[in-house]
Formats: C-alpha cells, structure tokens, sequence
C-alpha cells in the first residue's frame, strides 16, 4: 500500500559542486543525486503531469526520470527519518481532529501552548521546503480498538507551472506495519546502491577532474547505515497537557468562522 521509490544518476552524469575558482567535488550527499516518489494506495504523489516517462521499475537511470521530482535522494531519506520519531507516536484520540486538520482555520493565539501544539503539528508533514510548490505531505498514527494504523494525508495546489498526477487532495489509511515496512526498506535499498557506488569509487577513483575525499566517503557511508536504527528509538518528550490546551485555543471559534462567534466550544 505505501513504497518510497527511488534512482540515482550514473556519477559520470552527476553535476559536480564547486564555485568559481574552486575545484570539482562531490560528496556521500552530492553522490545521491536522482529522482524518488511516493507511491500510496495506488498514487504516485511525487510524478509530475506532462514529464517524460520514468525508467524501467529497478532501473536505475537519469533525467528520463524527471517525470517525478529530481533532487538528492539522500534529503528525501534524511527528511523522512527525522519525521519518524513523531509520527510514530501514536495520537490520543482527542487530539486526531486536530492534527488532521487545516491550519488555515485555527485562530490567532501567542501563547506557550498555542506554540507548542502548532509545532507539534508541523511535525506531522514530511519536509519539502527545497522544493518548488510541493505537496504537502502528512502522516499520523492511531492506536484504538486492536487497530494500529498510519494515516496518510496530501494536498496541493497547482501553481507556478507545478501539477501532479494524483488527486489534488486525499487520505489514505494503512497499517502502521506497511509504513514501518517502506521506511525500512528505502533505507536499506538507498545504502545498498551507495555501497556499491562508494566501493567502485574506491576501486577506480573519482570521475576525471572531481575531488572526493573516498576516506570521508567510506566513514559517512558506515555512519549514514546506523542512523535509522537511532531514529526508532528517539523517543518524543510530547507534553500533551500543552499540546491539548494549544490545541482548544487554535481551535476556537473566530471572528469570520461560520456564526461569527468567539465563545469556545464545550
């Protein structure tokens, strides 16, 4: 139900780092260039509308692939590793309306608590600030009647000549097992490649006229592979007193909401 996918470029075709009168380089990160995609229930999130078709599922290929978005794979890792701990913080169940909802409806508040729930919120979406008019992308876990499940949650707004393939909105429900599952593997499959990449670099030396430090580059690839096993166990210091108090604030009723009230409700 849910895959994170993923290819890198072939390093010759890797644009290497380097400003005016610096030398090229590339690093473990720069080494991860590609395209990735979330694929959910049937709908790749990350494909673009009227973009060349993808290669070959297994392929790993360049930029025929840019019909889903192309950055450095290893951000999409990173990103996805640091929502992990809080998303896989179960929700009390009085907190789920609103953590799956709108912030574009909350009322102004400044307090401590107001703060705290918002960025509590704010930890729910996957991180895809580096690029142009993403989808927002949003997971939460569950925990009731023997059900343990993760929902998924994305919405975008077409614009700047961004659109993708799926829905413009949705949300889709699964198995808490199915999420740990694909975290799980786009790790393992993204350190595979690298290790085969890093161990090549090794045998043959970098590209003609490109700095790598190979050195650095087999110590990152040994650190990189422990760092999912540290993000399931970081444990959350939610304080859900403030979270729960923040959240009744955001919540009010407001000027402009419908009834025009600015009572609380009970």
């Amino acid at each position: 139900m849910i895959n994170f996918r993923f290819g890198l470029l072939p390093v010759e075709e890797i644009q290497p780092w380097g400003g005016v009168g610096e030398s090229p380089r590339l690093s473990w990160f720069g080494l991860t260039d590609g395209w990735y995609c979330v694929d959910v229930a049937g709908h790749e999130l990350l494909r673009y509308v009227d973009r060349a078709p993808h290669p070959p599922d297994g392929e790993q290929g360049g930029r025929a692939a840019s019909s889903y978005v192309d950055y450095f794979v290893v951000r999409f890792w990173e990103d996805i590793l640091e929502m992990v701990p809080r998303v896989m913080e179960p929700v009390p169940e009085d907190l789920v309306a609103f953590v799956s909802g709108d912030e574009t409806h909350w009322a102004s508040a400044d307090t401590s608590e107001a703060e705290e729930a918002a960025d509590w919120h704010s930890h729910h979406y996957l991180d895809m600030g580096h690029l142009r008019n993403p989808s927002e992308l949003r997971w939460w876990r569950t925990v009731a009647d023997g059900e343990d499940v993760m929902t998924v949650s994305w919405q975008h707004e077409p614009g700047g000549g961004i659109e993708f393939t799926a829905p413009a909105k949705g949300r889709v429900t699964l198995p808490t097992a199915s999420f740990v599952a694909a975290v799980t593997e786009l790790d393992r499959a993204l350190l595979a490649v690298m290790e085969q990449r890093v161990t090549e670099l090794e045998a043959v030396g970098p590209p003609p006229g490109v700095h790598i430090d190979l050195r650095h580059l087999r110590h990152e690839q040994r650190d990189r592979a422990t760092w999912l096993q540290r993000a399931w166990g970081r444990a959350c210091d939610t304080d859900w007193d403030a979270v729960r108090a923040g959240a009744r604030e955001l919540l009010r009723p407001h000027r402009g909401s419908a009834g025009g009230s600015d009572r609380m409700e009970e």
